[in-house]
């Protein structure tokens, strides 16, 4: 039947393709010729990399497998994994580590090169990698008859190969040697066991050279004209080697065995070279090496002079130098004057010569202050322009802000001797004054706006966090400001701009006010800000808008920018007006919609340890996995999507070195113990009685500890959908069932204080901006591992368990953990239950200011809850019917509530 209907059509021609290599992780991988030279990483190497030697004979995975992720992230397309150490169960390391990385999907997306000189190490290796990737290596040292058994198994197993240039007489050395024994196995394994020539790899070896010894001057040259004769005689074939063995001459050196690894890639790869195995975040663009090292190095590398080494080993120690260099390097840019030099280094965010070379500028300069007013200006206003371009980003913008502050910090003394203010100039554009309202300790991005607004030109005077109402209005008179910018983070700050600017109207002040953080809004602005202060009130989104808005404000167009905003202000009053009120049910029919869950022994899991646990001094380097970079660049105006970001072709070399500068600081974070990571969690027993949750002694189930209280969605949900308040997610009391919620609050705070005093002491705001948002991360990582360690360990309702970090960045878990304050309970006041509840600040030192923030900052707290069918919701807006009944429940004044809840309301 199927026969006859399908009688009249041609069979499926079967496409014919191209030979090519065809490699995979979770992601397949095609090496052709749009591919380019593949990277394989090489930093999974306990032969090549000390630091994941440490880390595996430590038995430290989880920190190991951090190495194989940074190398993924940093434009490695293939891994090379090797675990051939004498003082390691190399097979046992390479399974367990393999295992690892298959659950790791930002690793296992790009294809394995199983690395060692052991065949049942490389067979074990291949038993566990999903995918298809690479064996390294096999050769012809043990004759034919081992070499094709080998091969044939590769086959079997599914993988590609490389073969190493190494017979039954040695390894090749010289160029004719390489083709001799490339090219005889190439014939056995295509010939005698039909091995696709598309997944051989060649490895001819590369050996160090300028090692002073006269016969291995031609090593490099021999390689790269190896090459060419491999492609010619073994078609479709591939082409690697170890890079980093060229230089092995000049380990400790690391610019110049960079400018090597990039010459004789530049060279090897128009000969036929298609990968290798690399450092792939250390490589010198070859265009960019300094020209009198490209050409020593080439001397070495092409063997073009009898004296190589000797000139190269001379020139090296000048390179050897610890510094940030952007597109060019110290030969080039260190001949211009001082004044050049000054606004380079500006430009380029280079502080290693600033004071000397402002020095020298002072020496040559009328005045101290002339310096400010001429290079250091000039190079900031340049800075200013290409940020407002587009043309720099915020990292760099930060890194010239120290230049410029170091270089003003050593005028200071010289300036007050003639007893002029510092920074007091014509050119100067305003001063700013700038403050964290009462109540609230979020400081990062008022930081980043005003190192911004002090990149181009303003006088800005930061007065920190939880800075009181008339504190800033003193200052401003004191300082005669002509703008005072306001930040927040948590609701509460949103009435406590309020009172500022009703201040500011009351006491007489006319000048224009800034408001900006995480929680501001242009249409809070206008309808909530703006009515209580007659001068001009501006919502400044982000620290690339600051500058612009600033200016304006202080331009001779100003009066025609009052009247802009003042216009704007009123267009956005009058649309919040027109607005339809949301329609919204009442709040018994809204409590009537509740969910129907299931509360029985399949929903209700007791925990395995119930009442508080205290976790101090909890080890930082248990929190690196769980990290979620993502916010972390959204902090430097970064947008975009992790890992992705590193790689984009606009921003990805910028977000890539503020990458590699966290992990630098991160290092030290972790092994100078510059942070402290304190945690309380804990499990209770407890029913939900309405829209309420009665937490109870574990010890007597009679006694309740204290009761919280929760808010109800009251706009309609579509298609019949319930009503949801988190007390849902509690077996209701009327069950008969006991059910359980969790709660816990973290800090990676303290400690974090002093370092930051201390970079800002000396005029560092980079690197205290970015210890301050790291400190950050580790804090949601840090309640992110301990999450999870509640669902398989202390809960325990999640035993099995097994995600990637990935799929913990997107929730793949059962149960939640909302935190008082954000959508799902918007009152931040359920925070003192929580407080209450486990002695928060006794265990960890975590406080609560009066408007409810954390401190220190880079803390978070929540409370767990587990029922299968628990999520994340918005709560919208509520009715003033439920305001009066959780008032009620709450036993408090409705205005008390109406002021909490403010931006709710209905």
């Amino acid at each position: 039947m199927i026969a006859e209907k399908v009688a009249s059509h041609k069979p499926r021609e079967v496409p014919t393709k191209a030979p090519v290599i065809r490699l995979s992780g979770l992601e397949p991988f095609i090496a052709d010729e749009t591919t380019g030279f593949v990277n394989v990483g090489e930093r999974t190497n306990v032969t090549g990399s000390a630091m994941f030697k440490r880390l595996i004979l430590n038995g430290e995975f989880d920190e190991a497998l951090a190495v194989a992720r940074q190398q993924v992230e940093n434009g490695a397309q293939v891994i090379d994994i090797n675990m051939d150490e004498g003082m390691l169960d190399s097979k046992s390391a390479m399974v367990t580590f393999l295992n690892l990385i298959a659950s790791e999907p930002d690793i296992s997306r790009v294809p394995v090169m199983i690395d060692s000189s052991k065949w049942d190490i490389l067979e074990a290796g291949m038993q566990c990698v999903q995918g298809k990737g690479i064996i390294n290596s096999i050769s012809l040292k043990e004759g034919e008859a081992n070499f094709l058994e080998q091969a044939r198994k590769i086959r079997q197993y599914g993988f590609a190969v490389v073969v190493m240039a190494f017979d039954e007489t040695g390894q090749a050395d010289t160029r004719e040697r390489k083709l001799e024994i490339c090219q005889r196995s190439y014939k056995l394994l295509t010939e005698v066991i039909g091995f696709p020539p598309e997944d051989i790899v060649f490895d001819p070896n590369v050996f160090a050279v300028a090692t002073g010894i006269e016969e291995h001057n031609n090593y490099a040259l021999d390689f790269i004209q190896a090459c060419k004769d491999i492609t010619n005689h073994c078609p479709h074939s591939y082409i690697s080697g170890g890079i980093s063995n060229v230089s092995f001459s000049f380990r400790g050196n690391n610019p110049v065995r960079e400018a090597m690894h990039s010459v004789f890639l530049f060279h090897a790869i128009r000969e036929g070279l298609s990968m290798g195995i690399v450092n792939a975040g250390q490589l010198a663009i070859y265009e960019d090496i300094d020209a009198e090292l490209r050409e020593l190095v080439e001397d070495v590398i092409l063997n073009r002079r009898d004296d190589a080494t000797e000139r190269l080993v001379d020139i090296a120690p000048k390179y050897n130098v610890d510094k940030e260099e952007d597109d060019t390097t110290v030969a080039e840019w260190r001949n211009g004057s001082c004044e050049e030099r000054l606004a380079y280094a500006l430009i380029k965010g280079i502080d290693t010569y600033v004071v000397e070379d402002t020095e020298e500028a002072r020496l040559k300069a009328p005045r101290p202050l002339s310096v400010i007013e001429g290079p250091l200006m000039d190079g900031m206003n340049t800075v200013g322009d290409l940020f407002g371009a587009g043309k720099m980003f915020l990292p760099q913008v930060v890194k010239s802000a120290r230049v410029m502050k170091k270089a003003v910090a050593h005028l200071i003394p010289f300036i007050e001797e003639e007893k002029e203010a510092a920074g007091d100039t014509s050119q100067e554009h305003g001063v700013i004054i700038m403050a964290t309202v009462k109540g609230d300790v979020h400081d990062i991005g008022k930081n980043i706006v005003g190192v911004v607004l002090q990149c181009n030109n303003f006088k800005v005077i930061d007065l920190g966090v939880m800075v009181p109402t008339q504190t800033i209005l003193d200052a401003a008179r004191e300082h005669n400001a002509d703008i005072i910018g306001l930040s927040g983070l948590i609701t509460p700050s949103l009435d406590e701009m309020v009172t500022v600017a009703s201040e500011m109207e009351r006491q007489g002040f006319t000048c224009p006010l800034l408001i900006g953080g995480a929680t501001t809004s242009p249409a809070h602005t206008s309808v909530k800000i703006d009515p209580t202060y007659s001068g001009p009130v501006l919502y400044v989104k982000d620290a690339s808008r600051a500058v612009g808005v600033a200016s304006k404000l202080l331009s001779d167009e100003r009066e025609n920018y009052h009247q802009e905003i003042a216009a704007d202000h009123d267009a956005k009053r009058k649309a919040h007006a027109g607005k339809a009120p949301k329609k919204l049910l009442s709040i018994n029919d809204a409590n009537s919609r509740r969910p129907e869950l299931q509360f029985d022994a399949t929903t209700i899991v007791t925990p395995n340890s119930i009442g508080r646990v205290v976790l101090n001094d909890y080890p930082l380097d248990a929190l690196l996995d769980t990290i979620d970079w993502m916010p972390f660049f959204n902090a430097w105006e970064f947008s975009g999507k992790f890992p992705d970001i590193l790689n984009d072709p606009r921003k990805g070399p910028e977000a890539r070195k503020l990458y590699n500068d966290a992990q630098a600081m991160l290092e030290k974070i972790i092994d100078e113990k510059w942070l402290r990571a304190d945690a309380v969690a804990g499990c209770f027993p407890a029913y939900s009685e309405g829209n309420s949750i009665v937490i109870l002694d574990p010890d007597n189930h009679e006694r309740e500890l204290l009761r919280t209280h929760w808010l109800r969605q009251q706009r309609p949900m579509p298609d019949g959908k319930p009503q949801l308040c988190l007390s849902d997610f509690i077996a209701p009391k009327e069950s008969g069932q006991i059910d359980y919620i969790g709660a816990f609050a973290v800090t990676t705070g303290h400690g974090i204080d002093a370092h930051v005093k201390a970079f800002e002491d000396a005029h560092d705001d980079y690197q205290a901006i970015l210890l301050k948002a790291l400190a950050d991360r580790f804090a949601e990582s840090f309640a992110e591992h301990l999450h999870r360690r509640v669902r398989t360990e202390f809960w325990g309702y999640a035993a099995n368990e097994a995600l990637s970090n990935d799929e913990l960045i997107r929730e793949k878990y059962r149960g939640i953990r909302p935190a008082p304050g954000y959508p799902a309970c918007p009152d931040h006041r359920e925070k003192r239950s929580l407080w209450s509840l486990l002695d928060v600040e006794a265990a960890t030192g975590i406080s609560l200011t009066e408007s409810l923030a954390m401190w220190p900052t880079a803390s978070v707290s929540g409370f767990y809850f587990a029922h299968p069918d628990a999520r994340y919701f918005t709560l919208g807006q509520i009715g003033k019917d439920q305001l009066a009944s959780y008032s009620a429940l709450r036993n408090e004044a409705v205005d008390e509530n109406a002021r909490w809840l403010s931006p709710i309301l209905g």
